[in-house]
């Protein structure tokens, strides 16, 4: 007789390996990232985005300005900042607080969700540094 398992909020009987027969809301909740419809591809896509990224990373030690991470964010335009900036609130990712003065004080920090998508994001772009070598071996002779 098969066992009854609880996965997430759904009840299912378990497999006869052992292994728990996946439900909706298990989905729902987990995502899935392979399937073109999938929400999670659009917050995947934020955070790993060229500014995501870097915004992430710059944000990592701290809250800063928006004038702060502009200038320590090479190459990127104050639109796009703005508008990373942006998805990542609307994501959960940053937390964007204003002072109402004058003129206008903004400050963006990582959200505890955000720290802990910035430490993966920062893990990657540091695998990248150290083996930028291997992998891209042609950017040594155009230099």
């Amino acid at each position: 007789m098969n066992e009854i398992s609880q996965a997430g909020d759904s009840v299912v009987p378990s497999a006869a390996n052992g292994s728990q027969a996946p439900t909706l809301s298990g989905k729902l909740q987990r995502g899935d990232l392979m399937a073109a419809a999938c929400p999670s591809r659009e917050i995947l896509r934020h955070l790993t985005s060229r500014w995501g990224v870097l915004i992430l990373i710059a944000l990592l030690p701290g809250t800063q300005r928006f004038s702060d991470l502009r200038r320590g964010i090479g190459g990127v335009s104050e639109r796009m900042l703005a508008q990373t900036l942006q998805w990542l609130e609307a994501d959960g990712i940053v937390a964007r607080k204003a002072y109402k003065v004058v003129p206008p004080h903004v400050e963006y920090s990582l959200t505890p969700l955000g720290h802990e998508a910035a430490k993966h994001v920062q893990a990657l772009a540091d695998w990248i540094e150290v083996n930028l070598g291997r992998m891209t071996p042609a950017i040594d002779t155009q230099t």
